[in-house]
């Protein structure tokens, strides 16, 4: 045969040679549709929220492949649950073709608590949101600083800043509202222990301002307030008033102060310093 091939022309050779690839070109052509299943399209159906094995089940039945790409955590959505397919539901795509599907983790994963205090309520909001966590109930209580976040709460108890709680957790604000427009007389907290004042300054919707505690204290709950600020009352003897959210300072002692006809004890001698 080669002989056969090396004895004819070289035109003739060529010609046989451009049929063949004219014959290869059109059997190509022809077989390109079945090749890549042109024509041969699907609905891509909709599987949001679904379990990961019913979603999956429905995708191969229809004639899909399924690959699982991402997770993220969603709070409101059942653990293993489709948040997100691609393409998505309603797309016209080949058959066989692959979906991609995001889920949602069953266990949410830890973020540590920022400190809010001091903010703002916008800003709160903006901080847990960025860290994905929301905002719960928002409780106001009288403050001079209005609308900033005074305490910040998880189940009804203080969290601290730096604790890890889980990602989606509801934190509840506790925010200022002002100082009140009605005055009510300074309570007289001049012989109660620290945390019995602390009780009263509450219940009074007033704040605890400075606290300055003799160095002789060894149990600051136990000790006792010796002086305030503003006192029950004034130089006068009259009434000191205060509105609600305002706070006032205490001077703390060990030793519980002899009450008389209105005096106000003296503060301790010795240099105070900060609780911790």
């Amino acid at each position: 045969m080669f002989n056969s091939i090396t004895k004819r022309s070289f035109g003739i050779n060529l010609l046989v040679a451009v049929g063949i690839f004219a014959v290869l070109g059109l059997l190509f052509f022809s077989l390109l549709g079945v090749i890549t299943k042109h024509g041969d399209t699907l609905t891509v159906p909709d599987v949001y929220k679904k379990n990961i094995q019913e979603a999956t089940m429905i995708l191969e039945k229809e004639g899909f492949s399924v690959d699982v790409r991402d997770s993220i955590y969603v709070d409101s959505l059942p653990g293993l649950a489709v948040w997100e397919q691609t393409p998505a539901k309603g797309s016209i795509v080949k058959v066989g073709r692959t979906i991609y599907l995001t889920i949602n983790k069953v266990t949410p994963p830890m973020v540590q608590m920022p400190d809010l205090t001091g903010l703002t309520f916008r800003s709160a909001e903006m901080t847990l949101h960025s860290l994905r966590l929301n905002v719960g109930d928002t409780i106001y209580k009288p403050d001079f600083a209005t609308n900033t976040v005074l305490q910040q709460l998880l189940n009804g108890k203080t969290v601290k800043p730096g604790r890890e709680v889980p990602e989606g957790s509801n934190i509840t604000l506790v925010l200022s509202s002002g100082t009140g427009n009605t005055e009510n007389p300074a309570p007289d907290l001049i012989g109660l222990t620290f945390l019995e004042a602390k009780e009263t300054l509450s219940a009074s919707n007033l704040g605890l301002g400075t606290v300055l505690i003799d160095p002789s204290v060894t149990d600051t709950a136990n000790a006792f307030v010796v002086r305030q600020t503003p006192p029950r009352r004034n130089s006068l003897n009259e009434l000191n008033m205060v509105r609600a959210g305002e706070t006032i300072d205490l001077w703390l002692s060990g030793t519980r102060p002899t009450k008389d006809s209105g005096a106000t004890p003296a503060p301790p001698a010795a240099s105070p310093e900060e609780p911790e």
